[in-house]
């Protein structure tokens, strides 16, 4: 009898032995106990969002999501998206806030780490919980990003963006009220400076940039479809005495506001599936590839003719920067669906090419629609002749209108379809942001504004330049310059036709924002290879931004090289 099959009492077992590796095997949760311990899917979707969408952004995702709630016929103030954009700012002011306290007791705990070193605490860095020690001196989290937030707000940054702050003081001076000129500079405030400035300190790399760029691709895709919806179904915007203009959730009384947002998501698209190779997640590009194909479509039925010229344009210049290689599949994407989209739509084919062919008779035998807009344009251009420098205050357009504008101007424009009663939208603006600055701000005003987004465009197409540069470094990623600059160039294009108005307008702010952090504070740290952060500064990632003249702060520490320790002077006996 062997020892294993004795009982600790030294009687024989009168069982057999079991073996060890049996006897360690566990026994099977029943399958209600399995299913109980299943997540349910909205939780597996929240960890999803929670990994791969960093928290500081979700409200700039808001302002892209709630962009698409119903707007309501002839409502006038702050929209949901207003809203949201407002808590963007909010928030950020809140971090600046925290995050400078923060940094206040840095010195303390500096002073104290600075004794400690210098009692002979050698040996590089350790990081313990929220913070960080280097040498001696303990670096808390709110310093980090009191350091990130230094080095994004750098003077040229404050500079180009708050550029536009006094002139839009003085000309809310000459309004005709004081609570016309209130709501008129937080009007202008909010779109060329507060919101693009708080998305320059929410992004912090390209990874922030992408989730962006995507959700302004979500966005569209909705409203398209919504579009393409009211389109099939006769259910859109009147057009020629047909229910067949697609406007998205905006309604007829914004037939630019479902142009707009899918505009922006076909150049978003464009320039994601531009990206190089190893600079971008390995599905980018087919994906986003195939996205701004089918947002062809929408662009199309939204009968917009300034949306059609100014995409054409936009993706002419991305597909330039990009070379021709990796413009091939966007080319061919885009002539499929240039097919599918005129020989398979029937009597819009007709429709489209009556369209396209207005354009060129703008001069030749104008519309009504093309004669109010030139009507309005000689009216600003007379308000400028008569106040060259001031302008006649902000939103005293309508004001002066009349006294300037002649005989063929209509009354208004008629609007109707998409479930909403026919009703005349007064015209309330020259129809170009140009023009308008010129007629309510006069030189000055439009020198800041246009100084701004100049320096923009030329501080983002110098670095976008820079991408092709045989040693260019990695932390400038074609695709998001593309994305940047292309929204921007929009942008610019759209307001020799358009102005800010209407609940697309926020979107204004975002291109400005993405712009602003390409041009100006996209100087962050090198990606390093196999590091796979949060995409949080200092959170192993290549989030740190670099502040010119100043080395990058990487959170993970570097070690400190090894110093021999210093040879004691001998002592000499005396006899």
């Amino acid at each position: 009898m062997t020892h294993a099959a004795t009982h600790a009492t030294g009687q024989p077992a009168t069982h057999a032995a079991v073996p060890a590796t049996e006897a360690a095997v566990p026994a099977a949760p029943p399958v209600a106990a399995r299913e109980a311990a299943r997540p349910a899917p909205l939780t597996v979707l929240a960890r999803g969002l929670r990994r791969h969408v960093p928290g500081r952004l979700l409200p700039a995702l808001a302002v892209l999501a709630l962009l698409a709630y119903p707007a309501s016929p002839g409502a006038e103030g702050a929209t949901p998206a207003d809203a949201a954009s407002a808590v963007l700012v909010l928030t950020v002011v809140l971090r600046l806030l925290r995050e400078g306290r923060g940094s206040g007791g840095r010195g303390e705990s500096g002073a104290g780490g600075d004794r400690g070193g210098s009692a002979g605490e050698t040996g590089g860095s350790r990081e313990t919980g929220g913070s960080r020690e280097t040498g001696g001196s303990r670096e808390t989290g709110g310093a980090r990003g009191a350091t990130r937030f230094r080095a994004a707000l750098t003077p040229r940054a404050a500079l180009v963006l708050g550029a536009p702050v006094l002139a839009l003081a003085l000309a809310a001076l000459g309004a005709a009220d004081a609570a016309t000129g209130i709501a008129g500079l937080g009007r202008y405030l909010q779109i060329f400076v507060l919101v693009p400035a708080a998305l320059l300190l929410s992004l912090r790399d390209a990874r922030d940039v992408r989730v962006l760029a995507w959700g302004l691709v979500a966005l569209a895709l909705a409203e398209g479809g919504v579009g393409v919806v009211q389109y099939l179904t006769g259910s859109g915007a009147s057009y020629m005495g047909e229910d067949v203009r697609a406007v998205g959730t905006f309604g007829p009384g914004d037939v630019m506001g479902m142009a707009t947002v899918v505009a922006y998501g076909l150049v978003a698209a464009s320039g994601l599936a531009l990206a190089r190779t190893g600079e971008a997640p390995r599905l980018q590009r087919p994906l986003a590839a195939l996205c701004a194909a089918a947002l062809l479509v929408p662009l199309a039925l939204s009968f917009s003719r300034g949306a059609w010229i100014a995409t054409a344009a936009v993706l002419g210049l991305q597909l330039l920067a990009a070379g021709p290689r990796r413009a091939l599949a966007v080319l061919a994407a885009a002539s499929a669906a240039a097919v599918v989209l005129v020989g398979g739509l029937g009597i819009g084919s007709a429709m489209l090419q009556e369209r396209l062919s207005s354009i060129t008779k703008v001069t030749d035998a104008p519309d009504q629609s093309v004669t109010d807009r030139y009507t309005l344009w000689a009216a600003a251009a007379d308000m400028w002749r008569e106040h060259p420098v001031t302008g006649v205050g902000l939103k005293n357009f309508p004001a002066h209108r009349d006294s300037h504008a002649s005989l063929a101007l209509s009354a208004g424009s008629d609007t109707a379809g998409a479930g909403q009663d026919f009703r005349v939208q007064p015209l309330l603006s020259p129809h170009n942001m140009y023009l308008l600055v010129l007629g309510e701000q006069g030189l000055i005003g439009l020198t800041a504004l246009a100084g701004s987004w100049a320096a923009l465009l030329v501080l983002g197409v110098r670095r976008l330049a820079g991408t092709h540069r045989r040693r260019a470094p990695r932390h400038r990623p074609l695709d998001c310059g593309l994305v940047a600059c292309g929204l921007l160039v929009w942008q610019l294009v759209d307001f020799t036709y358009a102005d800010i108005g209407g609940p697309a307008t926020v979107m204004t702010a975002l291109a400005l924002g993405l712009a602003a952090w390409w041009g100006l504070g996209a100087r962050y740290g090198a990606e390093r290879p196999g590091a796979e952060g949060d995409g949080s500064y200092g959170a192993g990632g290549s989030a740190a931004y670099e502040a010119p003249g100043r080395p990058v702060p990487y959170a993970t520490p570097c070690p400190a090289p090894h110093r021999q320790p210093a040879s004691q002077p001998s002592e000499r006996r005396t006899p």
